[in-house]
């Protein structure tokens, strides 16, 4: 059997750490190391990786994706790149754009400066449905154009760009996925889900903005894992694949299964002033990797918020050390 040795940048961080855990752990895939490439910002957990860190082809490097020369002996080291660092918080890029701009832009920029000189096979480059902007009804296909609102999605929709541009101008095997909201355990706790989980187990009050009726597909982090595996696989090079949960809801809507699930009523919900650029409704049409990938979203979303209100009920040790360093957010 021959190893396939894949890099994957941001790997402590929620969503990585997940793909992570999902292709190492006990049924995962056999035919792959990992090498995980995280700056271990606030987002980056070391204890993220505990469950993986004894596995067989696991390797961590500290490091930041925008220096050259780590990124380029990594990069020579490995078959595949997923590429899933990024500044990813909406409100603080709001407050200050530089830092999205030089990871999501000029970090994924180094990365294929790499790719490109020592002929890695697969670009796996993970982005948002943020990109496509707002959409008022109906959902986008791949092939809508992008128009990002926030300065989060600008540089996102920046870097899939650059990243597509090497498929075609150098013919470099890049895939790009576009995932709609994720949601599940071991999120940073200034997301809405944990933000708002975490503060209601404490008898804390939750902030919702403008009139809570900003829409949102959701999907679990087990499905959007199943995704990104299945372009990994067998996606075709040059491609875009949304990966959707099927499971649109409003903020206020969330809201109310979230007060539920953690026994609160809405007297412990303060309606606050409206996020700036704030995107009314986002959803994708995932009918593409569904019918090229087989890609069907298994997570029903009930049942999933509930796996997840109770990760952190039972999770403190993990959550409560980071509170300090999370932003205070709203959905």
């Amino acid at each position: 059997m021959t190893t396939t040795r894949v890099l994957v940048t941001g790997g402590a961080g929620f969503i990585g750490s997940h793909y992570v855990r999902t292709l190492l752990g006990p049924d995962g895939t056999p035919d792959v190391a990992v090498t995980v490439l995280d700056k271990l910002t606030y987002a980056g957990n070391p204890a993220n990786l505990d469950e993986v860190r004894d596995a067989p082809g696991f390797a961590f490097v500290q490091g930041d994706i925008c220096d050259a020369e780590l990124v380029g002996k990594l990069v020579s080291e490995h078959d595949e790149v997923v590429h899933f660092a990024a500044e990813s918080h909406v409100d603080r890029s709001i407050l200050g754009a530089d830092a999205f701009v030089r990871t999501n832009v000029l970090g994924t920029q180094t990365l294929l400066d790499a790719a490109l000189r020592h002929g890695l096979r697969t670009f796996v480059h993970i982005s948002s449905d943020e990109v496509y902007g707002s959409i008022p009804e109906g959902s986008w296909p791949e092939t809508d154009p992008l128009c990002p609102n926030s300065p989060y999605a600008a540089s996102k929709a920046a870097s899939d760009l650059i990243a597509l541009a090497h498929h075609r101008t150098h013919g470099l095997d890049v895939r790009v996925t576009r995932c709609s909201n994720n949601y599940g355990h071991h999120q940073f706790p200034e997301k809405v889900i944990p933000l708002f989980v975490t503060r209601l187990l404490d008898g804390g009050n939750v902030p919702l903005y403008g009139d809570g009726l900003n829409v949102r597909d959701w999907v679990h982090i087990d499905d959007h894992v199943q995704g990104i595996e299945l372009v990994r696989r067998s996606g075709r090079p040059g491609e875009v694949y949304n990966i959707g949960g099927g499971n649109e809801l409003s903020n206020r809507d969330l809201t109310g299964l979230l007060l539920a699930e953690c026994a609160a009523d809405w007297d412990r919900v303060t309606y606050v002033e409206d996020r700036k650029g704030h995107d009314r409704r986002y959803s994708v049409d995932y009918a593409k990797i569904r019918d090229e990938l087989g890609y069907r979203p298994r997570k029903e979303l009930a049942a999933g918020i509930a796996e997840t209100v109770d990760w952190y009920r039972t999770h403190r040790t993990w959550w409560e050390p980071l509170r300090p360093t999370a932003a205070s957010a709203a959905p």
